[in-house]
């Protein structure tokens, strides 16, 4: 039997984040409905230590506004600071795991793209926060950490600052994995959705391309959560359906949070000195006495990269090593998403590499005419790869395949039609099986005129 709990810290990673004293006020409107105070420092003082009485919600309010959750790291010379720190081999190795190794962090990054308002002075731009942490993360101790992908859904209004529910009304999400293709070469195997919110239209497009998806925050008690206006209801974050072990799950096509026949499985993933969905010591205890029992848990914590990471990390490891104690008989591994998913569904027997090929026919011009993919080896997760197209105004363009009768060859046809063959600069796709392998293929093609 493995009796391992496989360990995983989930980091959304934003960059820095600002907040102005208003800001913290606007937060205590909206989560309490509390407008009657002085918006001034010296009150926000007495709400950090519960000094003003407000109907019983004094220690939640103490809680939102403590230094680790409103003090952000709100430009990327303290970012930078804080991780140095918190990737430091000797914060890593504060403790070991059962098997040697050192702490692992997962890095699901964000693309702030689209918005017209930014009061909270999100960094903008494509690759933007992807490019800064491939280019941090390539110390030898960092290479254990894995990039994953993170996105958020447009608000109405465009603001950076606001939540919202839909991929539909989201276009540049496609065109972030499009451009992460074609400019980049990447393409994610795993996902936290922005708000640790789904709905109908993310659980279907996630269905066709990503196999790990670790959105899960589900509570077994969720009344503090129940308090907060923004979160009651399910407004954001709905997982109460969802299960409340260390297990993955396959969802049900109509209903994310149940278990079903789809293909993509969602893990569970709570937060750390958080306003919400915290993990206890009772949920530590619980992945221990899982894998006790001989099934191997996913214990996943998760974290935002704008405040500091260290307590978060302290923390954690302090309720490993209460916990363990009691389980002489249990290992625990810090692992990469990927990793641990890998483990705990498919006991580390993963299929060899993922592989396609790409064949681009051309016609009597010499311009780009009908693309073809063929399986070589195993077999995608989903219906189709993800297709992306640069043309030479520097749009982006995903679209579908036309699909073939052996299921695993796919053609695009370049015509009126779709796009004219020579309006295209680059094509590539991007796929993976349901082991997490990932395939990413570009070519640049160049054009005929001049």
């Amino acid at each position: 039997m493995n009796k391992t709990v496989y360990i995983v810290h989930c980091v959304d990673t934003e960059g820095p984040l600002f907040e102005s004293l208003e800001a913290k006020y606007e937060r205590l409107k909206t989560v309490f409905g509390i407008t009657n105070l002085e918006k001034t420092q010296g009150t926000l003082e007495k709400l950090k230590k519960g000094a003003i009485p407000l109907q019983g919600k004094e220690e939640l309010i103490k809680q939102i506004f403590s230094s680790h959750l409103a003090n952000y790291m709100d430009n990327w010379e303290k970012l930078e600071q804080m991780l140095l720190q918190a990737t430091k081999e000797s914060f890593r190795s504060n403790l070991k795991d059962s098997f040697g190794g050192s702490y692992k962090y997962s890095w699901f990054c964000l693309d702030h793209v689209g918005y017209v308002i930014n009061p909270r002075k999100r960094t903008l731009g494509f690759h933007a926060i992807f490019d800064y942490y491939n280019n941090f993360l390539n110390k030898p101790e960092d290479r254990c950490d894995g990039m994953h992908w993170h996105f958020h859904p447009m608000s109405i209004y465009k603001e950076a600052h606001r939540c919202a529910t839909s991929l539909l009304n989201s276009p540049l999400i496609i065109e972030t994995l499009a451009r992460r293709i074609i400019e980049r070469e990447w393409f994610p195997s795993s996902v936290r959705c922005g708000f640790q919110t789904e709905r109908p239209d993310i659980h279907w497009f996630l269905e066709q391309y990503i196999p790990f998806d670790f959105t899960n925050t589900s509570l077994e008690d969720d009344s503090e959560q129940e308090e907060q206006a923004d979160l009651a209801n399910g407004r954001f974050l709905d997982w109460r359906l969802a299960t409340k072990d260390w297990r993955a799950y396959h969802p049900s096509h109509d209903n994310y949070q149940l278990p079903g026949n789809c293909r993509r499985l969602i893990a569970r993933a709570l937060n750390v000195l958080n306003r919400f969905g915290n993990l206890t010591k009772g949920e530590v205890e619980k992945a221990f006495i899982q894998a006790n029992n001989g099934e191997p848990a996913l214990l996943a914590i998760a974290s935002h990269d704008f405040r500091d990471l260290r307590p978060e990390v302290d923390f954690f490891r302090n309720l490993i090593v209460e916990v363990a104690k009691d389980f002489p008989d249990v290992k625990f591994k810090f692992c990469d998403a990927k990793e641990a998913m890998q483990n705990v569904v498919y006991e580390g027997n993963i299929a060899p590499a993922l592989e396609l090929k790409l064949n681009l026919e051309k016609n009597t011009a010499g311009l780009p005419h009908v693309l073809t993919i063929e399986t070589v080896n195993g077999k995608i997760f989903g219906p189709q790869p993800f297709f992306a197209a640069k043309l030479r105004s520097q749009r982006f363009i995903h679209d579908n395949f036309d699909f073939s009768l052996d299921q695993k060859t796919w053609r695009y046809v370049f015509d009126e039609e779709s796009i004219l063959p020579d309006d295209v600069e680059a094509i590539g796709i991007g796929a993976n099986d349901k082991y997490g392998n990932t395939f990413v293929k570009t070519i640049t093609i160049k054009s005929n005129k001049g």
